[in-house]
C-alpha cells in the first residue's frame, strides 16, 4: 500500500494517484493535495482476536479537527485517558499520529523508523509492534498509552508482518528486497529470532496465514501472483496466477475461501484454497482500485477500501456479493472499526487525513489531520476480526 517502485507498478499507480485525487478534488471543498506519494499501492493490517475496548463517545456532525497545539514530532507519546487511542502511521514522516477517539484531536505524533506502512499486535497483546520497512526496524508501541517501549534493530525491509495464530511464528514480507523473513517468536524477551529467509520473486506485498498455522499466503504485486508458503518447512508450495496488482488478502471465517484486492482493477477476485492449491473461483465487482480489508465484526462481512473510486464496499462473504457502498474521501486506504462495528476509522492517504465513516448513516462524520502519506490504522478497541 505505499512503497517507492517503478516500471509497470509506477505507471499503474500513477493512474490511481491521478483519479483518485482528482475525485477527491471534486468531491472535497477543503485544501488542495500537497503530497501524493507516486508509490506502489499495497494493504492492511490485521491483528489477532480482538481484545475488550471501552465505550467509544457518540461522534458529532462531520468536521475537520486540526492538531492541538504542539502536537509535533516527539520523543514519546502522551497518554491518553479514556478510551484506547487510535493510531496512524505516516509513511512519509516517519510518525504515527495517537489520536483521541472522544476529542478527535491528535495527542502526540511519536517518531519512528523511516518508511512505517503496517501494524500488528504481540500475543501477548502488551505492544503493538510497528514495521519501519526503510529504516529496517520494529517500534514497539503500548496499545492503551501511545508510549515507545523500545525498537528491535536488524529487521530487513519490514513491509508487512503477520504473527501466526498459534503465536510461534513472527512473519515479514520485504517487499523492496523480494524475500519472506520467517522468525520463530521468542515468548519470554518478546524477540524475533530469524530462521529462514524465503525468496520469492519480485514485490511480494501482503501476507495471511491459516488458521491451523500451516500456510502462508502472500500477494506478488508486480507479478500478479499469489504465493503459498509451507510454514513448517518454510518452502514454496505453491504459485498462480490473479488478476491485476493484487494487494491486500483476507480469509473467510469457514477458512475455503481468500479474497485479494486487485488495486489495479475494479474488483476483489476470489480463491478457493480448500485443494491442493489455490484455485480462481470469481470476481467481485467494488470500485476502481480495491485494495486494503478489515472484517466488518459480524463473522459474515468484509470491507474493502476502493482507492481510486474513493469508497469502500462491504462484501457478504457467503455470497460473493457487494452488499453496502460508502463515501471515503482521499484515497482511502488501511482501516479499523469500531468495537461496536459502526463506524470504520480509515486513512485519506492522499489528503492526510484520518476520516470516521458511519456505516448506519452511510457517511463520512468525522476527519482529523494527521501526518504525510497515512497508511496503517490500528485501536485496541475494535470489532472482531
Amino acid at each position: 500500500m505505499g512503497r517507492l517502485s517503478f516500471g509497470r507498478t509506477g505507471a499503474a499507480l500513477a493512474l490511481v494517484v491521478i483519479g483518485g485525487a482528482a475525485m477527491w478534488w471534486s468531491a472535497s471543498s477543503g485544501p488542495g493535495l500537497k503530497s501524493v506519494e507516486a508509490a506502489a499501492p499495497q494493504a492492511a493490517n490485521q491483528t489477532p482476536s480482538a481484545a475488550a475496548g471501552n465505550a467509544r463517545a457518540s461522534l458529532p456532525a462531520t468536521s475537520v479537527l486540526q492538531p492541538s497545539t504542539g502536537v509535533v514530532a516527539a520523543a514519546a507519546a502522551q497518554s491518553v485517558q479514556g478510551p484506547t487511542p487510535i493510531f496512524v502511521l505516516n509513511s512519509l514522516d516517519a510518525t504515527i499520529s495517537v489520536i483521541d477517539p472522544v476529542t478527535w484531536k491528535e495527542q502526540s505524533r511519536i517518531p519512528t523508523g523511516k518508511e512505517p506502512h503496517h501494524l500488528y499486535l504481540t500475543p501477548d497483546e502488551k505492544s503493538l509492534v510497528v514495521a519501519n520497512a526503510l529504516g529496517d526496524t520494529l517500534t514497539l508501541v503500548d496499545p492503551r498509552t501511545g508510549a515507545v517501549q523500545r525498537v528491535i534493530r536488524d529487521i530487513v525491509d519490514p513491509y508487512h508482518l503477520r504473527f501466526s495464530p498459534d503465536m510461534k511464528w513472527f512473519i515479514t514480507a520485504a517487499n523492496r528486497l523480494n524475500h519472506i523473513d520467517f522468525y520463530r517468536w521468542d515468548a519470554a524477551t518478546q524477540t524475533p529470532v530469524l530462521a529462514k529467509r524465503v525468496s520469492t520473486g519480485k514485490t511480494p506485498s501482503h501476507l495471511f496465514i491459516d488458521a491451523q498455522s500451516k500456510t502462508l499466503y502472500s500477494t506478488m504485486q508486480d507479478s500478479d501472483a499469489l504465493v503459498a508458503i509451507d510454514i513448517a518447512t518454510q518452502t514454496i508450495k505453491s504459485r498462480v496466477p490473479t488478476g491485476a496488482m493484487p494487494a491486500d488478502l483476507y480469509g473467510s471465517p469457514d477458512g475455503k475461501k481468500l479474497f485479494i484486492g486487485l488495486t489495479g482493477s475494479d474488483a476483489v477476485e476470489v480463491f478457493d484454497i480448500t485443494g491442493a492449491e489455490p484455485r480462481s473461483v470469481g470476481m467481485i465487482k467494488t470500485a476502481a482500485g480495491a485494495h486494503a480489508f478489515r472484517a466488518a465484526g459480524d463473522n459474515r462481512h468484509l470491507y474493502v477500501s476502493n482507492r481510486v473510486a474513493n469508497t469502500i464496499s462491504k462484501i457478504d462473504m457467503v455470497s460473493d456479493q457487494v452488499v453496502a457502498n460508502y463515501p471515503a474521501p482521499g484515497g482511502p486506504d488501511c482501516m479499523d472499526v469500531s468495537a461496536d462495528g459502526r463506524y470504520i476509522f480509515v486513512a485519506s492517504r492522499w489528503a492526510r487525513k484520518l476520516s470516521v465513516i458511519d456505516t448506519v448513516e452511510k457517511k463520512v462524520v468525522q476527519q482529523v489531520n494527521v501526518g504525510k502519506s497515512p497508511h496503517g490504522v490500528w485501536t485496541l478497541s475494535h470489532a472482531a476480526r
